[in-house]
């Protein structure tokens, strides 16, 4: 399964948007690689939503991009909203319940 996922930095108030086929280990990574990368400069990150892609990597891709190329924070607290029906480029997601992670350290 492929997941797309978005992120929220309280400290810095960001989101983050990314795809990926293993959610809990992703956002370790993110929390914890030693690497200089954008969200190493915006931790912690938190689970903000998290779809299932009900297609193929690639759709997986051209729905991450179409996210992130709309950099609005009001465009992802809509989607992210279970009461907003996704439609067009978003029909393929399925909003799923973010488990609570306990930190691996």
């Amino acid at each position: 399964m492929i997941y797309i996922y978005i992120l929220y930095s309280a400290g810095s108030d960001k989101f983050y948007v990314g795809q990926t086929t293993d959610f809990q280990t992703r956002l370790f990574q993110h929390n914890n690689s030693n690497r200089s990368t954008y969200t190493s400069k915006h931790r912690p990150w938190t689970p903000f939503a998290l779809f299932q892609v009900l297609g193929t990597a690639g759709d997986a891709t051209k729905i991450e991009r179409f996210i992130k190329a709309q950099k609005n924070k009001s465009f992802i607290l809509r989607i992210s909203n279970p009461e907003t029906e996704l439609k067009g480029n978003l029909a393929k997601l399925l909003r799923i319940s973010i488990p609570k992670f306990r930190d691996r350290n």
